[in-house]
């Protein structure tokens, strides 16, 4: 992939910009000292100037085009990995991280049969659990009903502990495609709230996409995130009518998108023009299909506020309640319903009047599942979202029919959809990594979760309160859950205006995360981060308990470093780099723990600062 100036594999076009910015950057490093600064004697210009070329100086919205051509040969699934290198080019797709044991499992096992074993592995983390072990869904003088911020330490907790590393790499993409943010609810008992909205996403990431689309529409977080909680039927008397947030965004964002698409992904055209999913009629009809839901109360306990005993305080459970149409199980319980009983007409659906709410919202979720567009438009985000930014019309049409027919008649079947993802020959096939259009940039949210992962990071009180790093000028313009808004963290068609890979054809949704302040951003925080120790003030922190034992050989320490991070994607030339700037300052087996870890986290910054490593190939 191309991107700005940039080519996959390290090629630069800098700036004078870029040179001032990258040396503000080396002034802050807390590894060395000034005068024994061994990450600066590397060719920093090498590494970090490549990250500001990814630098996207505004961009646009346009569609994917060329994509991968197969080789002739198609890939064996059931065969096993050749190298280390191609097993942690998988794992990178597949998970969050990668280590030493899951290259040695999938190598003895081969593709299809370790995927096969991930999938099958239940769900052994969640956030209900966290937060009652925890303590944080009580009420007491500690108020966690007021901190919305619980989301984070629970989501961390997930991310950078436990073992179910495609299930979380999934919920991750799923969390992109049906977007709640912790960042845009505040009520209480919310970060409960979003929580049970990660463990939805958990529970259904290998189920079926029509029970995950109807959990996500009644649950809490999305139903105050998109307004779904207290919408009314109309009243003419007043000219209220149903709010839309939620019945628009299910068609353009959760289902069908705006335009009309074939089978392989591509815009559907009648005389050269796109064809609208939906009207402005759809969305009227559609929204009074949302009317009448609240928050369940039924059976919810009260507490006495203990900053205000004569206020009282709702028990955390309702939380996690699916919203209801019943309106004697609201918080202030009515004997008349707020549901809109009047006909509705969309999509080419009529609902009578009179029908009730829940025979309304299945009927409404029934036809937005099996509208033709849901299959290639979901494929097409799950597969950029995993494997690559451009993938190939027949490879959105081949994961596309398996979300039509799992080969069992089963529509939506999300672990087959999956599994045809990762195992598909465009995925697997070594030839495409080394094809400029393959491959997509991981986010920096992506690059510190497997920064955590790959080092062992550890929170030394259990409560994960390791924050959020949602603000791009101090952290990294991105966090778990905090989406500035509905449309995620960036536009799935988004490219950089004058690009290379505009002028390609090709889009770089991540790209869109990337500037000089984000940058900048992105390189003090894995700074600060890797400067944890695990027994200084801050609660999360890596061991590198394996990066101790080879400190002292330079060349063995990047090729490790190489592997686990890049899956060997550096440069020998950037390899070199780095090992040379380790062995100007180099260390003994004997030398004290803190001399080693000196070099061990400058090799670690120097390598998740190359190009090699912010490209997934």
């Amino acid at each position: 992939m191309e991107i700005q100036g940039y080519h996959a594999r390290g090629q630069v076009c800098r700036t004078e910009q870029e040179d001032q910015l990258e040396q503000e950057s080396v002034k802050q490093s807390p590894f060395v000292s000034p005068s024994n600064d061994v990450s600066t004697r590397v060719s920093r210009g090498s590494l970090i100037g490549a990250a500001f070329a990814l630098t996207a100086c505004g961009g646009n919205d346009g569609q994917s085009g060329a994509g991968f051509t197969l080789p002739d040969q198609p890939v064996d699934t059931a065969r096993k990995p050749v190298s280390d290198k191609e097993a942690a080019r998988f794992l990178l797709q597949a998970s969050l991280w990668v280590d030493k044991a899951h290259i040695t499992e999938l190598r003895s096992e081969g593709y299809e049969a370790w995927l096969n074993r991930k999938l099958e592995q239940p769900n052994s983390q969640t956030a209900e659990e966290f937060f009652a072990v925890q303590k944080l869904d009580v009420v007491d003088n500690e108020r966690h009903f007021d901190r919305p911020h619980l989301t984070d330490r629970m989501v961390w907790s997930q991310l950078l502990s436990g073992d179910n590393p495609v299930r979380k790499r999934v919920s991750l993409a799923l969390a992109d495609f049906f977007v709640v943010s912790a960042s845009r609810i505040k009520y209480r008992w919310s970060g409960i709230s979003v929580g049970e909205y990660w463990d939805i996403l958990n529970r259904n990431a290998f189920g079926n996409f029509r029970q995950l689309l109807e959990e996500i529409t009644l649950t809490p977080a999305m139903g105050v995130f998109l307004d779904t909680v207290g919408n009314q039927k109309s009243n003419p008397e007043t000219g209220r009518k149903p709010d839309e947030n939620f019945a628009r965004e299910v068609m353009q964002l959760f289902t069908i998108g705006l335009e009309e698409l074939n089978l392989d992904g591509s815009v559907k055209l009648e005389g050269g023009e796109a064809t609208e999913t939906y009207t402005n009629q759809d969305v009227e009809g559609l929204a009074k299909c949302f009317t009448g839901y609240d928050f369940d109360y039924q059976d919810v306990p009260y507490f006495p506020d203990p900053g205000n005993p004569a206020w009282r305080v709702q028990d955390a459970s309702y939380a996690r309640k699916p919203l209801t149409a019943d309106p004697t199980k609201w918080a202030f319980p009515k004997t008349e319903s707020l549901h809109s009983n009047a006909e509705k007409s969309f999509l080419g659906t009529r609902i009578p009047e009179n029908t009730g709410a829940s025979e309304t919202l299945k009927i409404a979720l029934d036809t937005l599942f099996q509208h033709p567009n849901v299959a290639p438009f979901f494929c097409k985000r799950m597969i950029q979202r995993l494997v690559t930014s451009n993938p190939s019309t027949t490879y959105v049409s081949r994961v596309a029919s398996i979300f039509n027919d799992n080969g069992s008649g089963v529509r939506g079947d999300l672990k087959a959809v999956f599994r045809a993802i990762l195992l598909d020959d465009e995925a697997l096939q070594p030839a495409s990594n080394s094809s400029a259009n393959f491959g997509r940039i991981k986010e920096p949210m992506f690059r510190l979760i497997q920064w955590g992962r790959t080092f062992g990071a550890r929170s030394q009180s259990g409560w994960w309160d390791f924050g959020s790093f949602e603000t791009e000028t101090t952290h990294l313009g991105q966090s778990p859950l905090r989406a500035p808004s509905v449309f995620g963290f960036f536009g799935q068609n988004y490219v950089a205006t004058n690009s290379s890979a505009d002028a390609a054809g090709l889009v770089a949704p991540e790209s869109q995360l990337i500037n000089e302040t984000s940058i900048v951003g992105y390189l003090n925080t894995m700074q600060r981060v890797l400067a944890f120790t695990t027994d200084g003030p801050t609660d999360v922190a890596a061991t590198y308990l394996a990066e101790l034992e080879i400190a002292h050989q330079p060349d063995r320490l990047v090729d490790h470093l190489n592997l686990l991070l890049t899956a060997n994607q550096l440069s020998g030339q950037t390899r070199d780099q780095i090992v040379n700037g380790l062995s100007s300052s180099p260390v003994a087996q004997s030398d004290p723990q803190d001399k080693k870890l000196q070099v061990i986290r400058a090799a670690i910054f120097l390598v998740m600062a190359a190009p090699e490593f912010q490209i997934q190939g």
